[in-house]
C-alpha cells in the first residue's frame, strides 16, 4: 500500500485527526510519509489547513501538500464555484499522489466531507481519485448511534465503484461509551464488510504533539502500522 485515501461518513468525523494518527504511526515504523490535502475549504489564505494540523500533531518530517483552497465551508465543488475559481479535478489529485507516491513510502489523501461529496459542476467526487489510483480507501466513521447506516452506506458505495475498503478507523472513542457505541464495535465491520481497523480517543488531537506520536501506534492496528487489537478492544467494551 503506498496511497492510501482516507474517507469519512460525514463532516466532523475525526478524518484529519485520524490521518495524523496515521502518518505518527507510520513514521514511528520507519516510513517515509507524505499528505495531501485535495481542496481545502472554509480556511482563509494564509491560516492553517488541514495539512497543517497532521504536520503539527505528526511532525515536520510529514510532507504535506494541498492543491486547492475555497475560503467558504461548503463541498468542494460548491466553495469553488462561489469563489470563482477552479475547482480541483480527479486527474488532477492522481497525479499529485502519485508523484508523492515516488519519493514516500505512504501517501495519505485526505477528502473533504464524505465519499460523494462533489469536487467539481460535472459531479467527480474524491471516489474518482480513488479509482485513478487503484488505491484502496479507508473509512473514517463516527462511534454513537446513526454511524452503521453511513458506514454502510458508504462501504456499498465504495463496492458499487470497483473500490477496495480497507477498513473502518473510529474518529473519536468516548471515555465513557454509552451502549450503542459498544454494541457498534461489533456491528461496524459486519456491515462496512471491512475490518475495524482503529479507534483514536477523543480529544485525542488537543494532546501535546509529542504525547499524540508516542500513543498515536496504540491507537491503529497492525495493518495501518499500529498495535491496537481490534478483538481485545471490543471485548473489553461488552
Amino acid at each position: 500500500m503506498t496511497v492510501l485515501v482516507v474517507t469519512g461518513t460525514g463532516t466532523e468525523v475525526g478524518k484529519t485527526v485520524v490521518t495524523a494518527a496515521l502518518a505518527a504511526a507510520a513514521r514511528a515504523a520507519g516510513r517515509s510519509v507524505a499528505v495531501l490535502k485535495p481542496a481545502q475549504t472554509g480556511v482563509a489564505p494564509g491560516e492553517p489547513g488541514d495539512v497543517a494540523e497532521v504536520r503539527r500533531l505528526a511532525g515536520d518530517a510529514v510532507t504535506g501538500e494541498e492543491l486547492a483552497r475555497f475560503p467558504e465551508p461548503l463541498a468542494p465543488g460548491t466553495a469553488a464555484a462561489r469563489a470563482g475559481l477552479a475547482p480541483v479535478r480527479p486527474p488532477e489529485i492522481a497525479k499529485a499522489a502519485a508523484r508523492l507516491a515516488e519519493s514516500h513510502d505512504l501517501v495519505l489523501v485526505e477528502g473533504a466531507g464524505g465519499l460523494l461529496v462533489r469536487l467539481d459542476e460535472e459531479g467527480a467526487t474524491l471516489a474518482d481519485a480513488a479509482h485513478l489510483l487503484a488505491a484502496p480507501v479507508l473509512v473514517v466513521a463516527q462511534a454513537g448511534l446513526g454511524t452503521l447506516n453511513t458506514t454502510a452506506l458508504t462501504a456499498e458505495a465504495l463496492r458499487a465503484r470497483g473500490l477496495h475498503c480497507e477498513g473502518v478507523v473510529i474518529g473519536s472513542w468516548p471515555a465513557a461509551p454509552d451502549l450503542a457505541m459498544r454494541c457498534n464495535l461489533a456491528d461496524l465491520p459486519e456491515v462496512a464488510g471491512a475490518p475495524l481497523l482503529g479507534a483514536v480517543p477523543e480529544g485525542a488531537g488537543s494532546l501535546p504533539p509529542e504525547g499524540f506520536r508516542t500513543a498515536a501506534p496504540a491507537w491503529l492496528a497492525p495493518e495501518l502500522s499500529g498495535t491496537w487489537d481490534a478483538a481485545g478492544f471490543t471485548a473489553t467494551h461488552r
